[in-house]
């Protein structure tokens, strides 16, 4: 089984040895990781994003599933890139799976990046008067849906991880998932 390895992952400093680490825990499982750096792309050429963003939709053509990291990132939720990616490959039909290293809710971590105020009416809105989705998930509604229909529930640690950028081990738990589906 293909699997997608999508994140932010790839815009850490070390980006290149995390994706080495998920594609080992991969293999161990019996799985092939697809990490999109491993796409070779002139960065200086004009086309650099067009290219990238190819790559990376063809990586996503061939693989079997995806395992998203829905970590927040640059903010109180997942990474766009990402979140376009778990659509793509929703929308395929192939399998979904995804893990955050952040086990709070959305609507909390909204809360603690600025001011939100609960209406009467149950709503809670932000300092700009929009409601801030709150139905006690880890994310947009979309997101968490999209892998309860077509893989399975986030994974989260019951804790955050000392290091939410280097800890492997949700994304282990969804690899063990990947492989005993593919056992089947």
């Amino acid at each position: 089984m293909n699997i997608y390895l999508a994140g932010p992952d790839v815009f850490l400093p070390d980006a290149i040895d995390i994706g080495r680490r998920k594609v080992e825990i991969c293999a161990r499982h019996g799985l092939t990781g697809l990490y999109p750096l491993d796409n070779t792309v002139d960065l200086a050429a004009a086309d650099a994003s067009l290219n990238i963003f190819k790559g990376n939709e063809a990586m996503m053509d061939a693989a079997d599933a995806i395992i998203a990291n829905l970590t927040p990132f640059r903010g109180p939720g997942a990474d766009a890139g990402t979140v376009y990616e778990l659509g793509y490959i929703a929308g395929r039909g192939k399998r979904c799976l995804g893990y955050s290293n952040d086990p709070s809710i959305y609507a909390d971590r909204v809360a603690r990046l600025g001011r939100v105020t609960d209406m009467p009416d149950g709503r809670r809105i932000d300092s700009l008067g929009l409601t801030v989705e709150n139905f006690g998930l880890s994310d947009n509604l979309m997101m968490m849906h999209a892998l309860d229909l077509h893989g399975c529930a986030l994974v989260t640690p019951r804790q955050p991880p000392a290091d939410i950028w280097h800890d492997l081990a949700s994304f282990e738990a969804c690899v063990r998932f990947a492989a005993d589906v593919a056992a089947r």
